[in-house]
This record gives C-alpha cells, sequence and structure tokens, in this order.
C-alpha cells in the first residue's frame, strides 16, 4: 500500500515536539518518522538513519560527480526534515567535494544538526562552507595527522584508520544520538556493509540514466542469497516514490560471510 506524503497530511509542528518526547502525531506523516523517534535499541545507543536518491535505474550521479537534482521538491522537503530531526548529519568527503553543501535546515523549520564529514586522508581544504560558514557546528573525521581544528571544525583522528562503530560510540558519548548518513552512495554503502544501518530511506526518481555512479557499492556477491533482503513501506512524496526500509543492522550475507565490521569512506 502506497503512502502519500503531502503538505495537507504533515503536522511539522507536532513532530519537531515529538524530537523532544511529545507524541508523534497520527498518520503515515507520523508513521514514517516514528523509527527514527524512537529508543535506540543498539548497544552503541544511536539511531542511524541512512539516505539515498536514485534514478530508476539506480544511480546517484553522473559518471562526472553531478547530481543536483535526481529528487523533486518532495525529496528535498524530506531530506531537510531528515536534518531538522536528526543530532548529528553525516556525509562521506566525496560529497562535500562536489557539492560543497551546507548541510542544514533551511527548507523547514528546526534546529540545524551537528555536521560530521568523513574524510580519511584529510584532502579537504578548510575552504568548504562546513568548515567557514558557522551555521553549525562541524566535526572532521580522519585518520592522518595534522592541527586539531580544521577551519571552524573539530578534528575527531582516528589513527587506525576509519572505524564506524567507534565513531557512532563517540558521538553517542557526546550525546548525539540520532544519526543521519545523507551520503553519498559510498558512505551510505560503508555503514550498510558494517551492519550499521537501523533504518535507510531510499527515494526512486521518474529518471532513466543509463549510466553513471551506482546507489550501493558493496563487495561482489556470487548468490542472490549474499545480498540483503528486506521489508519496505512506500511513500509518495510529489513525483518520487521514498521507500522506507527496516535494516535494524543487518548486514548484507556477503558482508557478513568476509567480517566487515567498517569500511573507509573517502572522496
Amino acid at each position: 500500500m502506497n503512502h502519500a506524503i503531502t503538505s495537507e497530511t504533515e503536522d511539522w509542528t507536532a513532530l519537531l515536539a515529538a524530537r523532544q518526547g511529545a507524541a508523534v502525531p497520527r498518520g503515515a506523516f507520523g508513521d514514517l518518522f516514528t523509527p527514527l523517534l524512537a529508543a535506540p535499541e543498539a548497544p552503541d545507543g544511536c539511531v542511524v538513519i541512512g539516505r539515498l536518491a536514485q534514478t530508476l535505474d539506480g544511480r546517484i550521479a553522473c559518471a562526472n560527480g553531478a547530481s543536483q537534482w535526481i529528487g523533486g521538491r518532495g525529496d528535498i522537503l524530506h531530506t531537510h526534515r531528515l536534518r531538522a530531526l536528526c543530532d548529528v548529519v553525516m556525509v562521506g568527503g566525496g560529497t562535500v567535494h562536489h557539492d560543497d553543501p551546507r548541510l542544514t535546515t533551511r527548507e523547514v523549520s528546526g534546529p540545524n544538526p551537528v555536521r560530521v564529514v568523513l574524510d580519511p586522508r584529510r584532502r579537504l581544504p578548510a575552504t568548504h562552507k562546513v568548515f567557514s560558514d558557522g551555521a553549525a557546528p562541524t566535526l572532521l573525521v580522519t585518520s592522518a595527522e595534522g592541527p586539531a581544528t580544521h577551519g571552524l571544525a573539530e578534528v575527531l583522528y582516528q589513527p587506525d584508520g576509519p572505524d564506524l562503530p567507534a565513531l557512532l560510540r563517540e558521538l553517542a558519548a557526546r550525546n548525539l544520538r540520532r544519526i543521519f548518513v545523507e551520503g553519498g552512495g559510498r558512505t551510505v554503502s560503508a555503514f550498510l556493509a558494517a551492519g550499521c544501518l537501523d533504518r535507510l530511506h531510499l527515494t526512486v526518481a521518474p529518471i532513466i540514466l543509463g549510466s553513471g555512479i551506482p546507489a550501493f557499492t558493496l563487495p561482489s556477491a556470487g548468490r542472490i542469497a549474499d545480498g540483503l533482503r528486506f521489508r519496505w513501506t512506500p511513500h509518495a512524496i510529489g513525483e518520487d516514490m521514498l521507500f522506507d526500509i527496516a535494516l535494524h543492522r543487518a548486514q548484507p550475507g556477503i558482508c557478513e560471510e568476509l567480517g566487515i565490521c567498517e569500511e573507509t569512506t573517502a572522496p
């Protein structure tokens, strides 16, 4: 059954209140966000939601990296709502390099989240907006040595290489527990491979690109059973379809067989 998320059905003020413990509004709008606002189930104390927008044939960008805009207006609003409801918005260095996003809640009312950028090799210059605009606190996660700050951003140093489970524990220790992994595809794939996603929101736009960058990059599977089968709930958001997928920290079979517990993300 499809559920339509429209401006007529939303109760954004009530949903923001639910972020602080009030009752979640009923209906498709409330149902979509209830799992995000629930108490964490994982031992690390975080609720982690991944997010991608793709074409019908599974592409998130052209081969040259151009990706604006795959989703329509409804998809943009949904992304900003997720930012406002979460403590953290997290992206890989590639997303910052290609898009130079601000990662703020400009399209909806609500607080800006803490911005976390994964840049293991510390290749991004401090001139990017997330490091220089001061719109919200920013944390740069890297394995490359350097100063303790990067522009206006604090640096979190992981000397032994990227470690996603350890990063989630560090964020929880800072009382940052609702984690929105906004992209790009390699970063969301790394969280999926490591079994670090509670939920996945995947928007499919009515576009066939025929080439370009795939949404997910995972180890090669030799059998259909090596993949990850799940349940989903579709929601119409304008001309696009949003699929709400409950993962509960499950891993694709091939990742579990390989013993993957962390993945490198790089620009």
